[in-house]
């Protein structure tokens, strides 16, 4: 990321090692639905190691004798680490080949079903995390306190570093791209995907600077927890204040493009503001024809549990929501530039 983005704690509180093998970052996919247990699509549950979605994909594909185009996600999960996601394979009338035995490096497959539909990106419901921090320095009662306060405020929704690309790539991609480069259609994708959340994080920064991450301000644009579905502007009032203190809704930011922000009054100047300050992503963002959209400001660490092993790591578990980043939470717990593996 190329914006020096505040805390909302204060400064982390411990430095660490974050995944210095993959298995200390373990992610789970919650898609919050199970197979229909028929239709034409295999449904397959893995496992896998040290290799990235698109390419377990493919390899799916090559498997089952189909075009890439017949097999379905939810998410993209890390390549350095070891997760547990669902794909779909477009089998009419036939069950494909024997799953179980199938030689992909780094992956196992878990369970086979069948399913009546292909699964589209987004469609799960969140992830859930064990993560290992190795070598912590910082003191354990500044630790604990840290991960109270994630538990009862939440953290501040940041894009984390994986969507800029390595050393923030994919920002110049979008500099490029707005300056009348042509890119091939998946570095366009990555490209936009960048500016968006560039610009989203500068918007979202301004709030943690002035503390109003978590808090209404005029002009409020809220979500609803577990859901994209938006409502207001509309006037303060105690029933709004019951239901964000219960993380039933979040006030949000804007995902830029084209066409009037849906904010009002504070908010709407704050966020005009900090996309006049990137005006050159704001103004690609648009002439791309995306359009205005919306993105929660904070997220909550949902069940977060803590332990610290023999060894002196520290073990953590929680869920996030779909479209949230772990490491958004972890910065704010601990720094892991200073010697982090991956």
């Amino acid at each position: 990321m190329s914006l020096a983005l505040p805390y909302a704690h204060g400064g982390p509180p411990a430095t660490a090692v974050l995944r210095a093998e993959p298995a200390d970052f373990r992610v789970e996919e919650l898609l919050g639905f199970a197979p229909a247990g028929e239709g034409e699509h295999a449904f397959v549950r893995v496992e896998k190691t040290g290799a990235n979605t698109e390419w377990v994909a493919r390899r799916l594909a090559e498997a089952a004798g189909v075009a890439p185009a017949a097999v379905g996600f939810a998410g993209l999960k890390d390549r350095h680490a070891v997760t547990i996601q669902h794909f779909t394979v477009h089998l009419p009338g036939r069950s494909g080949p024997d799953w179980g035995a199938l030689a992909i490096p780094g992956v196992r497959v878990l369970e086979v079903a069948r399913h009546d539909r292909k699964l589209r990106r987004g469609a799960h419901k969140g992830n859930r995390f064990g993560i290992r921090l190795r070598r912590v320095q910082g003191a354990r009662d500044a630790v604990a306190a840290r991960l109270a306060a994630i538990a009862t405020h939440g953290a501040p929704n940041y894009f984390g570093e994986q969507r800029f690309g390595r050393e923030g790539g994919n920002r110049a991609l979008a500099e490029a791209l707005f300056a009348g480069r042509r890119l091939p259609r998946a570095e366009r994708a990555f490209a936009l995907s960048a500016a968006r959340a560039e610009l989203f994080n500068a918007a979202l920064a301004r709030r943690v600077a002035d503390a109003s991450w978590n808090r209404a301000l005029d002009g409020e644009v809220w979500m609803l927890d577990g859901s994209h579905a938006l409502f207001g502007p509309e006037p303060w009032n105690e029933a709004l204040a019951q239901r964000l203190a219960a993380f039933d809704i979040h006030p949000t930011g804007p995902m830029w493009g084209r066409g009037p922000l849906r904010s009002a009054g504070a908010v709407h100047a704050l966020e005009q503001a900090a996309a006049q300050a990137q005006a050159t992503l704001a103004r690609g963002l648009e002439q791309a024809g995306l359009a205005q959209e919306r993105r929660a400001l904070r997220v909550r660490a949902a069940d977060l549990a803590h332990a610290w092993t023999d060894e002196g790591d520290l073990a953590l578990d929680f869920r996030l929501p779909q479209g949230a980043y772990a490491t958004a939470v972890l910065r704010e717990l601990c720094d892991w530039h200073g010697g982090a593996a991956g």
